[in-house]
């Protein structure tokens, strides 16, 4: 009986819980930056890994990035300096959002959420050093508030170290709360310097030749930046929007490679904005925002991917775009053809080097269903697969890869119009025999060429 009863008291208690699990849906809301599990990084664990610096607590005080640490502290002076307040202030600042930033990780160790002071102390040294980092690498920023010898906040610094902060920067597992540059940069500014601002003055360090108009609230810098790569001009939103989806059908789910659909009479041309939505085809043009390949794409993507692929309300459009590219681009001479029409800026060297890249890239991303893409790839399809350009694709892939075969057809050709010049001339000869007699002068006899014409005859007068 007795047994009965603690079975009944632990059933009891499991239930209970299982009922308070409906209160996880609050964190779930919350939650922004993840651990991203070892199967998602077995393949490419470094692009997931800061190589310079540590934001957030996932790669805190890790051997490689220790001699960071004490630059963080400078940081927080020269914060404090210009900002005119003191320590107090900005821990006031921060520490009734404590709970709001330790929410935001998917998974923290215990340290973290048992000592609330080491948590904090953390959140203002990675925010303030972020801050000034972003201040120094700003176009129009003045370097009198630091050093000239300066091994970080320098002109030197600016050079050679942020574009590995920025890198960095842009890795799901560091990150920091977005909350934590919107309050430092109140403090610091009186409340003069709101979200938006904070939020462009961290676009221009991170892509500082793209043009951005205005951002919403987001949760941290890599958000920022997914938000940047897909805002597009209303304009074009509208155009692409009213493009007619009359041509889809369920079987045309596999886009060709850009080679293969320029063959069939498909061009390629750079579309008017950078945004990753600005993808349309009209009249059997294909138009693409032109994407720079650099040494950080892939890591970047990556982790876009990875964001989209834990964040439920992130949405897909990153992911949908890589795995667009990833079936236009099989080979190098699908680069080369990208690039030849300025949709592929190459700054990492080879096309062989721009394929390995995207081929490199998780093969196992779907589109996302009901889409603006996935209605162009089956626009494509439906295109490249009418029987005149089937025809042509396969033509030109049979006989003109090779230049000796583009040789021997012209020579086909060209025997095909003299055997036809021939036949029609025999035809002529066989039932005009006359005029073909005139057409040249008997052979080995005196007369006269061309002939004389005949004589009038004469008729005697009325």
């Amino acid at each position: 009986m007795e047994d009965e009863k603690q079975l009944l008291l632990k059933v009891t208690e499991e239930l209970q819980n299982l009922a308070d699990a409906s209160l996880q849906n609050v964190l779930w809301d919350r939650r922004s930056i993840y651990k991203i599990p070892a199967s998602a990084t077995a393949q490419n664990e470094t692009a997931y890994m800061p190589q310079t610096v540590s934001f957030g607590p996932y790669h805190h005080d890790e051997s490689h990035l220790k001699p960071m640490e004490e630059h963080k502290q400078r940081a927080l002076t020269y914060y404090l300096k210009r900002a005119g307040k003191p320590l107090q202030a900005v821990v006031q600042s921060l520490n009734g959002e404590i709970q709001v930033l330790r929410d935001s990780y998917d998974m923290l160790d215990g340290s973290w959420k048992d000592d609330k002071k080491k948590f904090l102390q953390m959140m203002i040294l990675d925010g303030c050093f972020m801050l000034e980092i972003i201040r120094l690498a700003t176009v129009h920023s003045s370097l009198d508030d630091y050093a000239a010898n300066d091994p970080v906040f320098s002109s030197h610094g600016r050079l050679y170290l942020a574009p590995y902060i920025r890198r960095d920067m842009l890795l799901l597992e560091n990150q920091l709360p977005m909350i934590v540059l919107y309050k430092l940069a109140a403090l610091e500014s009186d409340g003069a310097q709101g979200e938006e601002a904070v939020s462009m003055l961290v676009l221009n360090f991170c892509c500082p030749n793209k043009s951005v108009s205005k951002m919403d609230k987001c949760l941290h810098v890599l958000d920022l930046y997914r938000k940047s790569l897909l805002q597009e001009d209303p304009a074009t939103k509208m155009l692409r929007l009213g493009v007619s989806v009359g041509l889809l059908n369920d079987e045309n789910d596999i886009v060709r490679s850009a080679t293969e659909l320029n063959e069939a009479g498909i061009q390629f041309k750079k579309a008017r904005t950078k945004s990753l939505r600005d993808i349309s085809f009209r009249g059997g043009v294909l138009e693409l925002p032109v994407i720079v390949v650099d040494d950080a794409t892939e890591a970047t993507f990556l982790n876009l991917i990875a964001f989209e692929r834990f964040h439920v309300d992130s949405g897909k459009e990153v992911t949908s775009y890589v795995s667009f590219m990833q079936t236009l681009i099989a080979n190098e001479r699908d680069v080369a053809l990208l690039h030849s029409r300025g949709i592929i800026q190459n700054a990492i060297g080879s096309d062989t080097a721009v394929c390995e890249l995207f081929n490199s890239l998780p093969k196992d991303m779907a589109m996302e269903p009901n889409s603006s893409l996935e209605a162009v790839q089956m626009q494509v399809n439906a295109y490249s697969q009418k029987p005149w350009n089937e025809w042509r694709a396969n033509l030109i892939h049979t006989y003109f890869r090779n230049p000796w075969a583009n040789l021997a057809l012209i020579a086909v050709f060209i025997f095909f119009a003299l055997t036809c010049a021939r036949t029609v001339y025999s035809i002529i000869s066989y039932y005009d025999p006359i005029q073909s007699t005139s057409l040249s002068p008997p052979m080995g006899s005196g007369a006269r060429w061309p002939p004389r014409p005949p004589r009038r005859p004469n008729f005697p007068p009325n």
